[in-house]
């Protein structure tokens, strides 16, 4: 099966820019404005659209997105909603939509029917940052039924043999985690990001696309210099949250600006 998430990769470089990837917690502030967010990345450049699940333990998610998703519980945010919001996202966009989510939802909804449902919705794959491969049979399995995308996470402090196994594992992209720590804003990206793509390239990676610390269009351009395409949620996020839609949009073309690159406009 083609990879919707590869094939939007691959038509932001054939366009001569690195793909942008936007995050956005479902249910914030209420179900149905997470669903015109959603929409709003879509209409604003946003070659894949990257939605988080509240959780209640989120052991990667810095203050805002934390801040976002309690609240979105607090509003009564259930596992059922992802698939009703999905559904109406999709229906609406041809721009692929793939979950972020922490494996014990998956695990209490079923392995094999979350694949089912996620399908059925219109999602495009699963980002899954607290499961490793080699701990992923289950989903691997479905995910190849399904024809979903599967992504998996690289550190810079992965070994070789991760690595190996990581990029083996994938499909879509690899999230790429530009430094070690929790989401958020940071000052400057740290150089092992860079590292850490060019060590993925070395195991076979098609895609390798940074988030983590992504904040403004110039950190886009310096991502996309190197990688194939840069994730951006706390950013967009706040925009939501201060500025509602319509700063959302103002945002998110900006951050989208920073995508053109030399490197793919020139073939590289």
């Amino acid at each position: 099966m083609v990879s919707r998430v590869e094939d939007a990769i691959r038509k932001a470089h054939d366009a001569g820019r690195g793909a942008f990837i936007g995050y956005l917690p479902i249910g914030f502030p209420d179900l149905q404005t997470s669903i015109d967010a959603a929409l709003t990345l879509a209409d604003n450049g946003v070659d894949v659209i990257e939605l988080g699940p509240p959780y209640s333990d989120p052991v990667m998610d810095g203050e805002v997105i934390q801040q976002a998703t309690q609240l979105a519980l607090a509003n009564g945010y259930r596992t059922r909603d992802l698939f009703t919001v999905l559904k109406e996202i999709t229906s609406r966009t041809d721009v692929p939509v793939v979950v972020m989510t922490y494996w014990n939802p998956v695990l209490q909804h079923g392995v094999g029917q979350y694949a089912d449902d996620l399908l059925a919705a219109g999602g495009a794959g699963l980002i899954t940052p607290d499961i490793t491969p080699d701990s992923a049979a289950e989903w691997i399995a479905a995910s190849t039924r399904t024809g979903l995308d599967r992504i998996f996470l690289a550190a810079p402090t992965s070994t070789d043999t991760r690595l190996e196994l990581v990029t083996s594992a994938s499909t879509g992209f690899v999230y790429t985690v530009s430094t070690m720590g929790i989401t958020g804003e940071r000052a400057a990206l740290d150089r092992a990001a860079r590292t850490l793509v060019g060590r993925l390239r070395e195991h076979g990676a098609g895609y390798a696309c940074v988030g983590i610390g992504i904040s403004n269009p110039e950190q886009v351009a310096a991502v996309v210099d190197y990688a194939d395409g840069a994730i951006v949620g706390t950013a967009l996020v706040k925009a939501l949250r201060d500025g509602g839609l319509e700063q959302l949009a103002e945002t998110t073309r900006a951050l989208v600006g920073g995508t053109p690159s030399a490197r793919f406009s020139t073939g590289n």
